[in-house]
């Protein structure tokens, strides 16, 4: 076993180990140091696993020599480890030595980016001990830990294009086989605790179904174990090796598995490349407290003397302002606040845990209509009210819940995150749109419609690419606006300014895009309207032309 130990700590151990070796009596044979530290070493500042190891080292008086001497594995639990990756390598499990082009790829992009590991350590901080204990528990790979990094560099809010969710990536038929509800309070999914606990069982599933591999099995967890399933029969048929690095798989997975173990090289030994996981502390971050019923989030935060957002990111699995109405009926609290959100809990009523209007049905509401008055779903108020169809009456009264506080206070709710993500075009020097959606309509059609990339536009409305479009349904879409600068273009001089037009009567879309030789999908675009409906005298358009050729 090779020790190392910080230079200043190496030069007191050996100044030490030297003193005791000679005062020691003049025989030849190996003397042992003391196993029980002495009243000044024990209030040293040397930590505990430094003094262990000051015990198990031997002098050799004829070899004069020190030699290290292995510490029991029933000992080396009794020292304890203080910082949570470490726990996570002494556990490693998997074969580290693979040095291919691959793995040099990535390993050499993740050390080239001390500030990724920051960020992401800043983030791992709340998550990474329940992950490293569980898979402890499980005897799994110390690896598997680093796995959210590779998925979603710890974000339980993240979402792709191929709608899978939260810190583990679960697409929503995978997340429910293995028992994650998904609805519009709750998306187990982001829930760090159900979701840790499905990853793993699904991990295992897949280590089980390839037979104890577990780069397959890993390989199987990105692109599905149907597609790895094909790759090994087809190089078995030609007679090819059926190992990982042999099969023909998608070119994300061909990646992805490379990244774990360049994360897993560069954990095992971060000096050699001049890289460092940042410290989190080896205690849990959280403790899980039954609530029993739905309670608004800011009124828990307010029991828990914690912050809004603290709470969201412990609690990601939650939509909207309060937790579920159906379960779960729990909430994750910072450790030392336990006790305080346990006692302040129990003094509220849970009467009080909502806030709730009567309302009463009129004339010509609809369900929906009044759910999307009151920042809900239909399904929410038939839930709330227990209906079984959506048909109302009036003059009969609806329950509804209202949240305590301002939407914009609920920063990390579904709705306000969306609110972000859509703000964020106005950054890139781009002019919002607001598209309906309509019958036939895809993100493919609108994109082409608004010449846009489809990831981006489904990206801007917080969905995935392979999400359902709801008729009537608003996107945002940022569209390029013209340059309002002079542009050259080979000798031809182009002049683009944004000018006001006010439509005048008999005018139409074909007729003023002819007059400033502009497109009608530009003018649709840039003024959020479609050529299906009329303009009427007076309406203000902007247009953006090249006024060196427009008829103005």
């Amino acid at each position: 076993m090779i020790i190392k130990l910080p230079t200043k700590a190496f030069f007191c151990l050996v100044s030490v180990v030297y003193l005791v070796a000679c005062s020691a009596p003049p025989v030849f044979q190996q003397q042992t140091i003391s196993t029980v530290p002495s009243r000044s070493e024990q209030a040293s500042s040397l930590s505990p696993y430094e003094i262990r190891i000051i015990q198990s080292i031997k002098y050799d008086r004829i070899a004069m020599r020190l030699t290290p001497v292995s510490i029991p594995d029933y000992e080396k639990k009794s020292i304890p480890i203080e910082n949570v990756w470490d726990r996570a390598r002494n556990n490693f499990q998997l074969d580290l030595n693979v040095d291919n082009r691959r793995t040099r790829v990535q390993r050499n992009w993740y050390a080239r980016h001390q500030d990724y590991f920051d960020r992401v350590g800043k983030r791992a901080e709340r998550y990474l001990f329940y992950v490293v204990d569980e898979l402890e528990k499980r005897n799994m790979p110390g690896e598997l830990a680093l796995l959210p990094i590779v998925e979603s560099a710890f974000d339980p809010f993240a979402y792709s294009h191929g709608r899978a969710s939260g810190m583990w990536q679960f697409i929503p038929s995978t997340g429910k086989r293995y028992g994650l509800k998904q609805d519009w309070w709750y998306d187990g999914r982001r829930d760090v605790v159900a979701a840790t606990d499905a990853a793993l069982d699904f991990l295992q599933d897949l280590h089980k179904q390839f037979k104890g591999d577990w780069l397959h099995a890993l390989a199987a967890y990105n692109s599905g174990a149907g597609n790895v399933r094909k790759a090994i029969r087809y190089n078995k048929k030609r007679g090819r090796p059926t190992d990982f690095w042999s099969l023909n798989l998608p070119k994300e997975t061909k990646a992805y598995v490379p990244k774990l173990l360049a994360l897993g090289q560069l954990l095992k030994d971060p000096e050699k490349y001049n890289l460092h996981y940042p410290k989190i502390a080896n205690v849990s971050y959280f403790t899980q407290v039954d609530i029993g019923s739905q309670i608004d989030l800011a009124q828990a935060a307010e029991l828990a003397e914690i912050s809004l957002d603290e709470l969201y990111l412990l609690n990601p699995g939650f939509n909207q302002w309060a937790t579920s109405p159906k379960g779960p009926h729990r909430l994750n609290v910072p450790n030392y606040k336990a006790e305080i959100f346990r006692a302040n809990l129990a003094r509220l009523p849970k009467e009080k845990r909502i806030s709730w209007i009567r309302y009463k049905i009129r004339n010509g509401d609809s369900l929906s209509n009044i759910a999307q008055k009151h920042g809900t779903t239909a399904q929410a108020l038939k839930q709330i009210n227990n209906m079984r169809s959506s048909r109302i009456h009036a003059g009969k009264i609806l329950f509804i819940p209202v949240a305590s506080e301002a939407s914009h206070h609920y920063v990390l709710s579904s709705a306000e995150r969306l609110k972000i993500k859509q703000k964020k075009g106005a950054k890139t020097g781009k002019a919002k749109t607001l598209h309906t959606v309509r019958k036939g309509e895809s993100f493919w059609t609108i994109s082409r419609k608004y010449n846009v990339g489809m990831r981006e536009l489904a990206r801007s409305n917080g969905m995935g690419t392979a999400d359902r479009l709801k008729i009537g349904q608003k996107l945002v879409v940022w569209v390029a606006t013209p340059m309002t600068t002079a542009q050259l273009s080979g000798n031809d001089r182009k002049v683009i300014r944004k000018i006001g037009y006010r439509v005048r009567s008999g005018d139409s879309l074909a007729r003023i895009a002819n007059k400033f030789n502009i497109s009608i999908s530009n003018i649709e675009s840039w003024n959020g309207i479609s050529r299906n409906k009329y303009l009427y005298p007076g309406q203000s358009l902007k247009l953006y032309v090249d006024v060196t050729r427009a008829s103005l």
